[in-house]
């Protein structure tokens, strides 16, 4: 008995739904080299994508979904194939991201209290309560001000 396994074969648009990416950005990522190159059908010519490739689409879609920049994204790619020499940028690479995100999620988290404020200070005007309302727009154009700096 064999333990052979057949490896199952998809079309970029089974391609594109399994990654959540579309097959637009699926030929521009490998025309730039984000991806590997992907095999061609013998007769179609049209891409064909294994196991192995959406794994690699995958978690480059996982560091696009970050906010990664294409560029990041290649470096990384580049990197992941040289191996143990290149951990150190490839830390380097993740660590800038998750700093800035750190940044967007300190950004975001002003956003919502902004809308919170907001959304008191119509209650307080729907209410009649002027005195809170008033307190409300100051804090509210403090907040603003808060953004406009982050």
């Amino acid at each position: 008995m064999s333990s052979r396994t057949t490896q199952r074969e998809y079309t970029i648009k089974e391609a594109a739904a399994l990654t959540g990416l579309p097959a637009s950005t699926l030929r521009y990522y490998e025309s730039i080299g984000v991806i590997a190159p992907i095999s061609r059908g013998a007769s179609s010519r049209h891409r064909v994508y294994d196991e192995t490739d959406l794994d690699q689409v995958m978690w480059v879609a996982c560091l696009a979904a970050t906010g990664m920049s294409v560029s990041d994204m290649k470096k990384y790619v580049a990197n992941g194939q040289i191996g143990p020499s290149a951990a150190r940028e490839q830390i380097e690479l993740l660590e800038e991201r998750r700093s800035r995100l750190a940044v967007e999620a300190e950004q975001l988290v002003l956003r919502q209290r902004y809308v919170a404020l907001k959304i008191d200070y119509w209650h307080a005007v729907a209410a009649g309560d002027d005195a809170r309302a008033e307190l409300l727009s100051g804090e509210a154009r403090v907040l603003a001000d808060e953004l406009r700096r982050a």
